[in-house]
């Protein structure tokens, strides 16, 4: 009797200090609203907030032209945010309702080039007469929308952009770093000069984004920059209160050539994150044909995963589907659910979740933020964020971690069942207690010194306490 009060005593502590552990720890998972118009993110805040996502990556917030998707990534002028998903204004009201709703603003941003205007125009001066005339033509809205500088002229001119000089060596980072994106007799996007006026231009336009509510910004084409001019325009008092992570694309990590030129020096040379390729090189890798799940057991051990307090993981990126260069990395639909469960499953990283608008004709992804699977991955996430991580069972067809005491995840990529026998003297994981999968029905309740797994073909679980 006696050993059972203690017995009971112990849980209720046990819980107690789990509920205490959880409440402190901050979860962050980054909602990529691919495209959405600020205002449709400003309906939705609440339903983002109760469906777990601690941000939201918003479209570039300054003036371009064109209904495109890419067309956001060719910037017009950094003092007025105004292009077909919104302005200055709705932009405000949109970070007014996240940030009501405890949810952060990330903000994706563009300082290498400027917009190809080639056709309509042969001058460097952004942004252009014609657009000083709009300007001009409706003073009071423009103000309205006005950022930081004055709208009475340009500020931009030839001395801010590099040679016109097309990229014709990708493994160059002189190349990369300083002359231009394009190709087949395009002159490609101009690419900016880390000269003082276009750091002094970029360090104000981050300054106006964050008096917005702006906390995190996502660095478009980061391997496209030197390091001394993301240092020069990312100051420490910039940086202060926000989170910086970089798109460095590369096809692996240590020992990938593209790791060691690009990503690498990227994380060596400032305090940023950066979208993690490294780790996705062996997602891919292990889920893949003739792949094994052992690549995944601890990725970060010899250089395959960036540092946790770095990087920020995914299954796919706005890239992957929509530019015809990358669309090889699309992952199978039911590997993709597998690699979301390793990501939100596992220690470490800020995972993003990719959502569209069908921009690339594939119809994966709209809606993808409520998806029920992946709000219960967030579920989980979010309950597990900040608990230690045991390899328990894997072998080249699953893989089986816990999390803390708080929950167990299990995956297994081939077409047929997988039993996992594992002992569990001395485990940290409770017994006679209902473990239940956050996408099932399935419940793990360890009764004995030994517990084993079943793991259905092609299927994620992920119990949770």
């Amino acid at each position: 009797m006696l050993s059972s009060l203690k017995t009971a005593q112990r849980s209720r502590w046990l819980v107690a200090a789990s509920l205490l552990g959880a409440s402190a720890a901050q979860a962050e998972v980054v909602l990529h609203a691919f495209n959405w118009p600020y205002s449709r993110i400003q309906a939705r805040a609440q339903e983002i907030k109760q469906l777990g996502y601690a941000s939201v990556l918003v479209a570039p917030p300054l003036k371009s032209e064109g209904s495109a998707w890419w067309a956001r990534y060719q910037p017009q002028d950094y003092r007025v945010i105004e292009h077909p998903l919104g302005n200055t204004d709705s932009f405000r009201a949109m970070s007014n309702a996240l940030r009501g709703q405890g949810v952060k603003v990330y903000a994706d941003i563009v300082l290498n080039h400027m917009a190809n205007e080639a056709a309509q125009r042969s001058d460097l001066n952004y942004p252009g007469q014609r657009i000083l005339n709009t300007y001009a033509s409706n003073q009071s809205y423009w103000n309205q929308q006005r950022l930081f500088g004055t709208l009475t002229s340009n500020f931009l001119s030839q001395w801010d952009f590099g040679p016109a000089q097309c990229i014709n060596d990708y493994n160059n980072v002189w190349q990369v770093q300083n002359w231009r994106l394009c190709g087949g007799g395009d002159v490609g996007l101009p690419d900016l000069v880390p000269n003082t006026w276009v750091v002094q231009q970029q360090q104000s336009y981050l300054n106006a984004l964050k008096t917005l509510g702006v906390t995190g910004f996502r660095i478009d084409a980061a391997k496209h920059m030197s390091l001394s001019h993301v240092n020069n325009v990312l100051t420490p008092a910039i940086k202060s209160g926000v989170h910086v992570f970089g798109e460095v694309i590369t096809g692996g990590g240590a020992g990938e050539s593209e790791y060691e030129r690009f990503l690498k020096p990227y994380l060596d040379g400032t305090d940023h994150g950066a979208y993690d390729f490294p780790l996705f090189a062996q997602i891919r890798a292990a889920l893949g044909f003739g792949g094994s799940m052992n690549r995944l057991v601890d990725p970060g051990a010899y250089g395959q995963a960036l540092a946790s307090s770095r990087a920020v993981t995914f299954t796919v990126t706005h890239d992957i589907p929509n530019n015809s260069g990358f669309r090889y990395l699309i992952l199978d639909p039911t590997d993709e659910k597998l690699a979301y469960a390793y990501v939100m499953g596992r220690n470490g990283g800020v995972p993003l979740l990719y959502s569209d608008n069908n921009e690339s004709g594939d119809n994966r992804w709209v809606d993808a933020y409520k998806r029920t699977d992946l709000t219960a991955m967030i579920r989980f996430h979010n309950a597990a964020q900040g608990l230690d991580q045991q390899v328990l069972s894997y072998s080249d067809c699953h893989l089986i971690f816990r999390r803390g005491n708080r929950g167990i995840v299990g995956i297994n990529k081939c077409g047929s069942t997988v039993t996992a026998n594992v002992g569990m003297s001395g485990s940290v994981l409770w017994w006679n207690t209902d473990y239940r999968d956050v996408l099932s029905t399935s419940v793990v309740r360890i009764t004995s010194s030994n517990y084993t797994f079943s793991l259905p073909a092609r299927t994620a679980r992920m119990w949770l306490r």
